[in-house]
């Protein structure tokens, strides 16, 4: 049964899968294994497996659960029991999986990149939207949400969040300038207000290729929904799970996510095996589809 272009329009809405082939083709290694696709988001990724192997089967999970709503059903349709969604964070994978009886599977990808449908629909994300300042992926996981941070947070907390997760320069200015707007009275409740206190302390030049205002925005993202601590304890998690000759693979869109698969593939000889001594990038042609991709890189271990 074919999935209807209508459900295959909600996927592509949802979030342009990138590096489709070459992870598929790095993650699958023998017929009729058991897979993990750790962040389901449109549904590429898992659709790809089940496609590429008719014999395989495949849990998706994602924390988001309009991510399961919108995209799970139509898989489900078309692939039946070898497709099994489940709502949670990757962090967790060993408890989700063990849910449906599963303790050991043939390999796991993680694409760690924001979908666009997330970026473009939910609280908080984008500062081209004003709504509610949020950046919550998932409601249900996480206490407080930005607007928690930039108002209750001292101003060294709010640097010190910028630097380290938005790798930004101008962080002491900002937290200073977010401190002082507090002081005389203002309360951020939406995007729009934060986006345009830092447009005008770093104003947008001609020669400037991105907002001034998306290092902060990454930053309290991260910071929010602990993605890096959760990528940390995913690989830890996942790698007691994979047999040995299966694959572990892993998209990064940015430096901080990149260096903390770099560091635990290295840091784990006696377990894993590098495929990848280099990270694998997009070809010209897919970043000329999907400019989205043009950051990614895709490392690839194999279980000892």
């Amino acid at each position: 049964m074919k999935t209807s272009d209508t459900n295959l329009d909600i996927i592509n809405v949802y979030h342009t899968t990138v590096l489709l082939e070459e992870a598929v083709e790095n993650l699958v290694v023998k017929p009729g294994g058991t897979y993990l696709d750790a962040t389901f988001g449109g549904g590429g990724h898992t659709r790809k497996l089940l496609t590429s192997d008719p014999t395989c089967r495949v849990i998706a999970l994602d924390w988001d659960k309009e991510a399961i709503k919108h995209n799970a059903p139509a898989l489900t349709e078309e692939f039946g029991k070898r497709f099994i969604p489940e709502w949670g964070n990757f962090a967790n994978c060993y408890k989700l999986l063990k849910k449906h009886g599963i303790t050991k599977i043939d390999g796991a990808l993680a694409d760690f990149g924001t979908s666009a449908f997330q970026i473009k629909h939910e609280d908080g994300f984008s500062f081209n939207n004003d709504t509610p300042l949020d950046m919550r992926m998932s409601k249900g996981h996480h206490y407080f949400n930005a607007a928690y941070v930039v108002n209750r947070f001292t101003q060294n907390q709010i640097a010190d969040i910028i630097y380290k997760y938005g790798e930004d320069t101008m962080s002491r200015k900002i937290a200073a300038a977010i401190v002082d707007a507090r002081t005389a009275g203002t309360y951020f409740a939406t995007t729009k207000q934060l986006a345009d206190l830092i447009q005008k302390l770093v104003p947008v030049r001609g020669y400037q290729r991105i907002h001034p205002a998306t290092k902060t925005f990454q930053a309290l993202r991260i910071f929010v929904n602990k993605e890096l601590e959760n990528i940390e304890i995913y690989l830890k998690n996942v790698l007691s799970m994979i047999k040995p000759g299966g694959r572990l693979v892993c998209i990064s869109f940015h430096s901080l996510e990149d260096r903390i698969v770099k560091d635990f593939f290295r840091d784990h000889p006696d377990a894993l095996e590098i495929i990848t001594r280099k990270p694998l990038s997009p070809s010209e042609e897919e970043v000329l589809r999907n400019r989205a991709s043009r950051s990614a890189k895709m490392r690839v271990a194999q279980k000892r």
